[in-house]
């Protein structure tokens, strides 16, 4: 992906074995792919915002810029976000991509409106592979426990926290948008197969206007997710 993280990431791996660990609670992962040039995800960009206040929930907002070519452009538009969505479509075997669309875990998807829908899939607990996140010296650590696991991909995800945006044309033209958790860069700090290993990634690295970051450990060809964990930077 084309992150502008990808120069400064390092990852060093530790000693490990054959140890493993219980499984730890985790969150749920929401993923909602939006547009500010869509008439039909402001709903969906509200709902979010309630789910960022919630503890049990990590939700990211990844818009997408197909919407563009139709009168306004998506400042937080991200190509890398359309590739994801794309991918969760074929793994999920979804005929087409769609806002607003919400992906919870990896594995469900959901019209980003459907309230009752996606609460009800949000209900009981989710366990899943340690993940510790700490940041000092002016750098993101990440810190996997050793656990039995299929190859995965550990996502590091930078957002901003919350954003206000007056539409000037398209279809939300004259409305005022109030956005959350809205991810402004991710990157793959490299494949994770079980063992403990520690990950970092210089601050200053970010995109300037994210002010936490997400990482997310998920199964390659993004099946569902299996670690997360998220943390202030700024």
């Amino acid at each position: 992906m084309r992150s502008l993280l990808h120069h400064c990431l390092m990852a060093g791996a530790l000693l490990c074995g054959a140890a493993t660990v219980n499984a730890s609670p985790r969150p749920a992962v929401v993923e909602l792919f939006t547009s500010q040039g869509c008439s039909s995800c402001p709903p969906a960009d509200t709902y979010l915002g309630e789910l960022t206040q919630r503890s049990d929930v990590l939700a990211l907002a990844f818009h997408v810029d197909y919407w563009d070519d139709l009168g306004w452009r998506d400042r937080f538009g991200l190509p890398d976000a359309v590739e994801r969505q794309r991918a969760y479509a074929k793994a999920l075997r979804l005929s087409t991509v769609y806002t607003p669309q919400v992906v919870i875990d990896g594995q469900d998807d959901f019209v980003g409106s459907d309230v009752k829908s996606i609460g009800r899939a949000l209900t009981g607990n989710r366990n899943g592979v340690a993940v510790e996140l700490s940041v000092r010296d002016g750098e993101v650590f990440i810190d996997l426990d050793a656990q039995k696991a299929a190859p995965s991909d550990v996502l590091l995800v930078a957002y901003l926290r919350t954003a206000v945006s007056p539409i000037g044309r398209g279809e939300n033209a004259g409305r005022t948008l109030k956005e959350f958790n809205i991810v402004r860069g991710f990157h793959s700090l490299g494949r994770w197969t079980g063992q403990k290993q520690q990950y970092h990634a210089p601050v200053d690295s970010l995109p300037r206007d994210s002010t936490d970051v997400a990482v997310l450990v998920q199964p390659l060809g993004q099946a569902p997710i299996i670690g997360a964990a998220t943390i202030a930077v700024r």
